[in-house]
Order: C-alpha cells, then structure tokens, then sequence
C-alpha cells in the first residue's frame, strides 16, 4: 500500500498543497519551522484520526480557517481509492471515499496505515501510561479497523460511568440521599462487556509484539537486550468471557472506593506496558541511547507486525535521524530502506542516510518543491 497524491486545505501550514508521491523512498528536506512534519502529520491522520502533536484537532486548522481537509489518493495493489477528511472543529467531522460516499470518519481506518516514529515517541519509554496505551490502541485498530468502535463505545461508557459515581459522591459527600445503585450495576455490565474486548485484543497484541521487539531492538543496538513487554491489568489474562468476568469481579472489589473518589478505578483506561530491558525496567533505569533505541524497536516491531500480516503500511521517519548516533542512523536506514513506501524529513540533507537515496522534496516558506 502506498499514497499516490497528497492534497491539503487549510491543514497547519498550508493553504493548499499538492503533492504527488511515489512508492520507495521520499524526503522532504528543509529548515525547522518550514512545514515538514505538517504534510507527514496529515498522512498519519489519515491513518489514524488523531495527530501525534496534538491532542485535538483545533492547532490542525490554519490560523483564520473554519475548517480543513486532506486527501490521498491511496493505491492497494491494481486498486485506487481516494480518501478524504474534513475536520471541523467543535463539529462533527465528515469523511468521503471515492468522492461520492459519505461516512463515518473511523469508516476510513484501514484504507491509509501508517508506523510514524518521531522525537515524541521517547515518551513510549519515558513517559506515563496513558502514552503507552495510546500506543498499544492505534496498532490494535490498525489491525483490526473495527476496533476504533470498540474504543469509542469504552470512551463513552466509561464517562457515563464516571459521571454517576460522581454524582454519588457528591451525594455522599454533601449528606445527601443515597442514590440507587442499581444504574451503576448496569454500566458495570457495559463496561466489562467492552473493556473485555479491548483488553483481549491488547493482550493479543503484546504476545505477537513482544518477540518482534526483541529482535528489533538486537537489530538496532546489538548486545543491549533481552526486551520484554509485560501488559500490566486489574483484571488478568484469558478468553474474553473470563476477561469479562474478572473486570465485572475487579469492580464489584473497588466499589466502595470508587464511590468515594467519584472515578472509576478498574479497566483498561488504567493498564499499563511494561517494558525492561537487560532485565531492569527501561523507564528510569535506560540510558537516553537505550531508551531511543527501545522506542525505535517498538516502531519497528509494529511495522514488521502489520507487513507479515498482509497490508504493508507507509513508514514515517519524522525527523529521527538527527536524534541517532551514526551507528544508529545506519542500522535503521538499511532497515526500512526495502519499505514500501518510506517517508523521511530532516532539516537538512545531510541527516538523511544514503540508503535512502530517492525522491526528494525542498519545504520551504509553506511551498513543496521537488528537487
């Protein structure tokens, strides 16, 4: 699978942009600030409705702009397809395939998959938990495209949830009557019903990941292993229905407190990733190198996940090259040089590795220009 043709509206930087891209290796080369990383962002939105620089959509829209929009013509083997996505902030979203039906916005998860590694994903190693299950969350939905419902339903049950044990709480606090507990019972239900999905499918995800990172991790810094994921529960491991019944058990055990705090305390909103290496946990225990090197191979591993399992996604390498030693820049160059489609951005021409030596284009003053 490969991007045939970018187009941007309003997105970031730029007005517009049009960029035709080929399979192989392409580079977009120029100082900090220019808009770079503003045309790989858009093909990982694509990927994965969300950005890896912000949080919500509103910094996506061009200063003055109501809305934006980005579009790839996207090319599968003798198969095309044109995607598009306008972003609306405050509103609902509207996505498009083909020009002519209108869908759901997560409808086009599955068309564009992107692996993006990028400064920010030292985070994966040194940061909280919530980075990590971000990080587990968008490689299960690129698996599996329908997943992006599941977590969407869990979203929404999970606030509903916090909301009534808010309310309890409040009610207890202030002396109030206590509230009928009977409605929590019910989101108790939903919730283990949902969260049971999700927590399966990461659990899943972990056992296939783990040895591709170890052999990523050898690949990128010999010697320095072995690399172990370990997913970190309230509720435990096994089929989906023993997975519901222990979250529904897990909640009923934290209940009272819960009620309490006005928050709720189990489920896979609070699970983590944990990660060691050399047998010590890499968070506060790896070197910078180390802890580099850790999130290249998670990336890697993804990439080498979703390509043995039949749909080879577009590989981003967002100004990376620049943070790695030379021994490191090399290693990862030969690495992802035979992708199909590669997408690099470096400041300067320099940081690009001559392994990956293709097409290139100049960013400068919001102008893409190919040289």
């Amino acid at each position: 699978m490969h991007v045939t043709h970018l187009s941007l509206a309003d997105f970031r930087s730029y007005s517009r942009a049009e960029v035709a891209l080929d399979p192989g290796v392409t580079s977009f080369v120029g100082p900090n600030g220019q808009g770079k990383t503003n045309l790989v962002e858009a093909v990982g939105y694509l990927a994965t409705l969300g950005s890896h620089r912000a949080s919500s959509d509103a910094p996506l829209v061009r200063m003055g702009a109501e809305r934006a929009v980005v579009r790839a013509a996207v090319r599968q083997g003798d198969r095309q397809q044109l995607v598009e996505l306008e972003l609306n902030p405050g509103r609902a979203n509207r996505a498009r395939i083909n020009r002519s039906s209108q869908v759901r916005p997560r409808d086009v998860l599955g068309i564009v998959r992107t692996v993006l590694f990028a400064p920010e994903d030292l985070a994966l190693v040194k940061g909280d938990p919530g980075e990590r299950r971000r990080f587990l969350d968008e490689l299960v939905t690129a698996r599996t495209p329908r997943m992006a419902g599941v977590r969407a339903d869990y979203d929404r049950v999970l606030k509903q949830r916090n909301t009534l044990l808010k309310s309890a709480a409040m009610a207890r606090r202030h002396g109030g009557r206590s509230m009928d507990m009977s409605t929590l019972d019910v989101w108790d239900q939903h919730l283990a019903t949902v969260g049971a999905e999700l927590l399966a499918q990461r659990l899943d995800l972990v056992a296939a990941l783990e040895p591709l990172v170890d052999k990523a991790y050898e690949q990128v810094a010999p010697g320095g292993g072995p690399v172990v994921l370990e997913y970190r529960s309230g509720a435990g491991a096994g089929s989906r229905e023993e997975l519901f019944g222990q979250l529904l058990a897990a909640l009923g055990e934290v209940r009272k407190q819960e009620i309490e705090r006005g928050v709720t305390l189990v489920g896979p909103h609070r699970d983590d990733l944990l990660l060691t290496l050399g047998g010590l946990p890499a968070k506060g225990y790896a070197s910078h190198g180390e802890s580099w090197s850790l999130a290249l191979a998670l990336r890697l591993a993804s990439y080498d996940l979703l390509r043995a399992e039949g749909n080879e996604p577009v590989l981003v390498l967002d100004d990376v090259f620049a943070e790695l030693d030379s021994r490191r820049r090399e290693r990862l160059a030969e690495l992802v040089a035979p992708g199909e489609q590669v997408l690099v951005t470096a400041a300067v021409a320099e940081d690009v590795p001559a392994a990956l030596a293709g097409a290139r284009f100049a960013v400068a003053a919001g102008e893409v220009t190919r040289v």
